[in-house]
């Protein structure tokens, strides 16, 4: 079976993958925005249709602000409509030998019609769309023998279908189940007076209903799919079934004869030892159907492969930052995910693709530092029940090489293999943006041999609603400044906000005006950053004092910000009085744009 892989090597944008399974290309708390957000600003009038405005009460030890509620995050995925894309270096392509039944509405009997509901998920008879007709040539009495006949067999097939616990279709009944039903005795059945002969041809719906309501199933039949949620690690979250198979694969490990001291620990978690090993444990059934035999196998060889490849060792060697540009990681996601970006545009750089490809030497290098950046990611993560134990990936498609490049499926097509037998279950999501268009299209031949799991995991933007995305799964203050938010990671330049000063988004409409009000209740140095997602806007900034017959101080003149200049503005100003920031973006064009702007209150020394 086809299970997750960890890793890739962000070369390319790797050949997609069919495995049931992502893979894992390539390896906060959030306290509330003090600024009124876009929803908030609905529910107050407008003063002018052409401008709104945000107030902001920055907190303050004498008159400590409420903050408001944070939005919930929003986890729609992209381009549901139509197949998502591959991950990126994941497992080959694997068919599977089952095929989904279809199911062709048959006649059963003469005058009956049934028509079958197709859903993703199941298949029900649709009672509305089956009546029963009289005969006008049959007598009353033959029509009467008929017609409970076949609502009796139209009420057991509608049961089997409605017993049905995954989304494979039933087979219409056959000739002996027919034949079966209809060499039951009917019941006596009461002569009704002509004027009642309408209710003989009553519809097969009523019959259903009223059946629904004297027994109700019990069996939930699955709903959408639509949206991937990680799967629980917690042992009370897990179904019978499921935790039978933990048991089993538990159980296999104590009685394995394997005494190697080597083999008893993996990705620095002891095995059987502590509560976290069963979430190491649960990847590998998650990665073979909870199969425990399957599972175990797949455990073993990866102990095995890993004293083979000297993974202790390889962590502590040098292998050079040539590629730290390439892969890295920045922030985390909004369920506290670490993020991995992949950047593929990197390797247009010839002498760096020279350097990491042009002979197997090279790409063996490659390899190791991967396995080794991975590692040392991997071994950051908790493995608690209910803590994180997955990576949140980001791949950058922008400039990235197409696929023709020889040396890149040279490097690629072992790492393929060793990725998924070694690596299951370490992604919780895969973001690609900048996607090319030849890449979607290309992902549509394949899509149709993927499962809808491993496509739920997979988020697709193209360039000019990248940072949107990203913004749905990712807070702006943990989206490096590249990509569109405020993360300026190791840099000093930025000393003034961390990951944990939250951000403020807001959405601006083409030809509109945003005014951002902040409200100061004492002497202060307050200090702010702003940015919009592709400029192309008029800011200015300044401040109006609470006395009205004192002097507003303009800032920042409003000037127009293009897309070359610097992607975050940063601004401080010394408040003596009390008063109001107030921030002014202009959207003059036909586009909507993303604000995002966050403050920070300093108080003055002591003098």
């Amino acid at each position: 079976m086809p299970q997750d892989s960890a890793t890739t090597p962000t070369s390319a944008p790797p050949p997609p993958s069919t495995a049931d399974d992502d893979s894992m290309s390539n390896v906060s708390n959030i306290k509330p925005p003090l600024a009124m957000s876009q929803q908030d600003q609905a529910t107050k009038p407008d003063l002018n249709e052409e401008e709104k405005m945000v107030t902001v009460e920055p907190k303050s030890p004498e008159l400590p602000q409420p903050p408001p509620e944070s939005p919930e995050p929003n986890l729609q995925l992209g381009f549901h409509s139509q197949p998502d894309p591959l991950l990126p270096l994941t497992s080959k392509p694997e068919y599977s030998s089952e095929k989904p039944r279809g199911v062709t509405p048959e006649t059963l009997t003469s005058g009956l019609n049934y028509a079958v509901e197709d859903s993703e998920q199941s298949r029900l008879v649709s009672p509305e769309k089956v009546t029963l007709e009289p005969d006008p040539e049959e007598p009353n009495h033959a029509a009467e023998d008929d017609s409970e006949l076949t609502q009796k067999l139209m009420l057991e097939q509608r049961k089997k279908y409605a017993e049905v616990e995954d989304w494979t279709e039933l087979e219409p009944p056959d000739a002996a189940v027919l034949e079966a039903a209809a060499s039951e005795p009917q019941a006596p059945e009461v002569a009704a007076p002509p004027a009642a002969a309408s209710v003989e041809s009553r519809s097969l719906a009523e019959m259903m209903n009223r059946e629904e309501s004297e027994e109700k199933p019990k069996i939930q039949i699955p709903r959408s799919l639509g949206s991937f949620k990680e799967e629980t690690n917690r042992i009370s979250d897990l179904s019978e079934h499921e935790l039978n198979a933990l048991y089993q694969l538990r159980h296999i490990l104590q009685e394995s004869t394997t005494g190697d001291s080597c083999k008893s620990s993996i990705w620095g978690v002891p095995l059987l030892k502590d509560d976290r090993s069963d979430v190491v444990l649960l990847k590998f059934l998650r990665a073979r159907d909870f199969k425990p035999q399957e599972a175990y196998s797949m455990l073993n060889k990866t102990l095995q492969w890993r004293i083979d490849f000297n993974i202790e060792e390889l962590l502590d060697e040098n292998l050079g930052d040539d590629l730290d540009k390439v892969v890295f990681m920045q922030g985390h996601d909004k369920e506290n995910h670490p993020v991995c970006y992949n950047v593929y545009g990197e390797f247009q750089n010839k002498d760096l693709y020279q350097k990491t490809f042009s002979d197997e030497e090279k790409r063996e290098g490659f390899l190791r530092w991967r396995i080794q950046f991975l590692e040392k990611s991997i071994r950051n993560l908790d493995f608690v029940a209910g803590g994180v134990s997955t990576i949140c990936q980001v791949n950058d498609l922008k400039n990235s090489p197409g696929p023709g490049k020889t040396e890149l499926r040279l490097a690629t097509k072992p790492a393929l293999h060793l990725l998924q037998d070694n690596y299951p279950e370490f992604v919780s999501k895969q973001i690609f943006i900048n996607v090319p268009w030849w890449y979607l299209a290309f992902y549509r031949i394949i899509s149709p041999f993927m499962t809808q799991r491993s496509k739920s995991k997979l988020v697709f933007a193209g360039p000019s609603r990248s940072a949107e995305t990203l913004f749905k799964y990712i807070s702006p203050e943990h989206v490096p400044v590249q990509y569109g938010g405020l993360s300026v990671d190791n840099c000093d330049c930025n000393s003034d906000f961390t990951h944990d000063d939250t951000a403020t988004e807001i959405t601006i409409k083409p030809s509109t005006k945003q005014t951002v009000e902040i409200i100061i209740y004492e002497k202060c140095t307050i200090v702010w950053e702003i940015r919009v997602v592709g400029w192309e806007v008029l800011y200015g900034a300044e401040f109006v004092p609470e006395n009205k017959e004192g002097y507003t101080v303009i800032i920042q003149k409003p000037r127009k910000m293009a897309a070359k200049d610097e992607p975050v503005v940063s601004q401080s100003f010394k408040v003596g009085e009390v008063g109001k920031i107030l921030l002014t973006v202009d959207n003059p064009t036909s586009s909507k744009k993303m604000l995002i702007y966050r403050f920070k209150v300093k108080p003055l020394p002591c003098e």
